[in-house]
């Protein structure tokens, strides 16, 4: 048997929640959709909210007609159904185009099926060291973008000033070119090959290293653990656990609003939007 709670929060004073929780049958996902920074075009007449609510609705059509499917199948379905969901308005190839984070659980019989795309990690306990699974070639990525000079060379082969506002401008630029190809990071858009570059494993629900509790995360909520070090994981599957899945989001608003500046943990962000669902198992 799965237990299930969940908690989905928008950030504070945004209108819109771009993730989504959801569930239809054994199956669970928290998707988290790529905010467009402020003067970039994506193409597309939707926005991420409208993308993260299709791309579930869709994954989940897939999962009732094919539930035995492999989770990247059908992830793949899903991509490929939101493409006609955009109907004829949309630049489908626009670099832009709306994206999101995808993670996924589904029991299946003894085993466990899991999926990670982007940076919406898996956190399982299962009698040991907590194990988390994390597609961490986003941050790489973005690592990478970081160390390139921040400055151009200027006519006179000296730096250029360059301010932060096109400094991020560049940023993202650079970000989107990378994104859905290799080498660079996979997120679900509009290709449904992103889903087989997704982290994709089976792990045991019976004998001793069953899984005892999984909580699936967007990055705003996984922000207790990284970067406010308010608990390990373990501890936030503790607070999950022990006090329920809106009481770790209220820590980490808390944490958000006393760093405000982000002086002491820089992020790209102040507020995220965050969600999380915890499953908890029986076993043998």
């Amino acid at each position: 048997m799965m237990w299930t709670s969940s908690a989905s929060e928008p950030a504070p004073g945004q209108p819109e929640n771009e993730d989504h929780v959801f569930q239809v049958g054994p199956l669970v996902g928290v998707l988290d959709g790529a905010t467009v920074p402020a003067g970039f075009e994506t193409g597309c007449a939707h926005g991420p909210a409208w993308y993260a609510r299709h791309l579930a609705a869709r994954i989940g059509l897939a999962a009732a007609q094919r539930p035995t499917g492999s989770l990247a199948g059908n992830l793949a379905a899903g991509i490929l159904a939101v493409r006609a969901d955009h109907g004829d308005r949309c630049d489908l190839d626009h670099p832009g185009t709306p994206s999101a984070t995808v993670c996924l659980l589904r029991p299946t019989g003894d085993r466990l099926d899991y999926l990670v795309l982007c940076d919406s990690p898996l956190v399982v306990d299962r009698g040991g060291p907590i194990q988390v699974i994390a597609d961490d070639r986003l941050a790489e990525v973005m690592a990478e973008v970081r160390r390139q000079p921040a400055v151009p060379v200027g006519a006179a082969g000296g730096p250029a000033e360059i301010d932060p506002v096109d400094r991020f401008r560049r940023s993202v630029t650079a970000q989107r070119r990378l994104m859905n190809r290799t080498p660079g990071y996979w997120v679900a858009a509009a290709d449904p090959d992103a889903a087989f570059h997704a982290l994709t494993g089976s792990l045991p629900l019976t004998g001793p290293d069953r899984v005892r509790r999984a909580a699936l995360l967007t990055d705003g909520a996984s922000r207790a653990v990284d970067p406010f070090g308010l608990l390990d994981w373990a501890g936030l599957l503790d607070v999950l656990t022990g006090r329920g899945p809106a009481e770790l989001i209220r820590r980490v608003r808390r944490a958000e609003r006393a760093d405000d500046d982000r002086r002491v943990h820089p992020r790209t962000k102040r507020y995220d939007d965050a969600s999380v669902i915890l499953c908890q198992f029986d076993g043998e």
